[in-house]
């Protein structure tokens, strides 16, 4: 049999949450956005125990500041090979629409406090 992980770079990337807990993975260039997220899902860290969510859905990933899309493949992101990536993972239910302006834009103020536990 051949082993297909010789064929394809793994893809390192390093996922903060918004408490700033970081962690470690190794995902395929074929892996999409959604695939990470379900992977992450079904491997919770121990150390994110106050952070879990009750769905892989909800997780996204932002990567240099901007929300991925759930087919966005990491090997269409063009990412350094051998180096780890840095993302960002928050817990939301949609996305934001590309082109929505004006209602959108006034609610972006609260948004930043969905997670503070002071």
């Amino acid at each position: 049999p051949t082993d297909t992980s010789l064929l394809l770079p793994q893809v390192h990337l390093r996922l903060i949450l918004v408490s700033g807990k970081t962690q470690d993975f190794t995902f395929s260039p074929n892996d999409s956005a959604t695939d990470i997220a379900k992977h992450v899902f079904d491997n919770w860290p121990a150390g994110w125990e106050e952070e879990r969510v009750s769905s892989p859905s909800i997780l996204r990933l932002i990567f240099q500041g901007r929300f991925l899309h759930g087919n966005v493949t990491l090997g269409a992101l063009k990412l350094p090979p051998g180096r780890t990536t840095v993302m960002h993972l928050v817990a939301r239910e949609t996305l934001p629409e590309p082109n929505s302006h004006g209602q959108r834009n006034r609610e972006k103020t609260t948004e930043s406090n969905c997670c503070m536990l002071l």
